[in-house]
């Protein structure tokens, strides 16, 4: 009985160890054309399922939220949650468990990726951010002028949680692009982007109706005022 017993659970293991091996921390990079960006990556299994995180260090991008991660026909998938594109990492682990290769898509773009599990996974969860004064909650609208002009919407709630918020560049497909932190005190809101590497402070006007600040991302400083839109 026990020799049957040992048989069944080592014919069990593969598939059970298959479930969790990308649970780690993963470093390497995606082949784009005609150079590499370096990556890290975090994969997590905790009581309400997978959860993951994404840094590109030469973006300065830390803690972009993975979502969909699975594990189908002996292949494991995630996808960065808000990017423009809707970029999803496809790839095989190793048998050694130390290897990850694959494909990277984004959009109409497949590019090549390799990483290698180099620790204990350290998923980069959200933040909550307090809850924000009634002025600051709806929608906000406005245009960038970065070169060339690009209409951004920004949408602030509160929730039982906190506030959060999401902005969308609707010029560049129009993703809803998580805001990682929000802080407000008086008039001032200062919002943190990692997924883009951005940040926003402004001041509200006194009737409630502008925001007027200066859009930071990637070492550039831009003005950006954002109204209030209609209801």
């Amino acid at each position: 009985m026990y020799r049957t017993f040992l048989i069944g659970l080592l014919a069990m293991s593969p598939a059970i160890f298959a479930q969790d091996a990308a649970k780690g921390h993963w470093t390497g990079a995606i082949e784009v054309p005609n150079n590499t960006m370096a990556i890290e990556v975090d994969l997590d299994k905790s009581a309400n399922g997978w959860i993951g995180s994404l840094a590109i260090p030469a973006q300065g991008a830390t803690g972009l939220p993975l979502e969909a991660i699975a594990f189908q026909n002996g292949k494991w998938t995630f996808r960065v949650k808000g990017a423009p594109g809707e970029p999803t990492f496809t790839g095989t682990i190793s048998e050694d468990g130390k290897a990850m290769t694959g494909d990277f898509a984004q959009g109409p773009g497949i590019m090549p990726f390799k990483l290698t599990r180099t620790g204990d996974p350290k998923v980069e969860t959200p933040k909550t951010s307090p809850a924000v004064a009634k002025e600051f909650t709806g929608a906000w609208e406005g245009t960038l002028e970065a070169g060339m002009s690009l209409r951004l919407k920004l949408k602030i709630t509160n929730a039982e949680s906190g506030a959060t918020a999401t902005l969308t560049s609707v010029d560049q497909g129009g993703a809803e692009i998580p805001v990682s932190a929000i802080t407000q005190k008086d008039a001032k809101l200062t919002l943190e982007v990692k997924a883009v590497n951005g940040g926003y402070e402004a001041e509200l006007n006194k009737e409630g109706t502008e925001l007027t600040g200066t859009w930071s991302q990637n070492g550039n400083a831009i003005p950006l005022k954002l109204k209030k839109a209609a209801n």
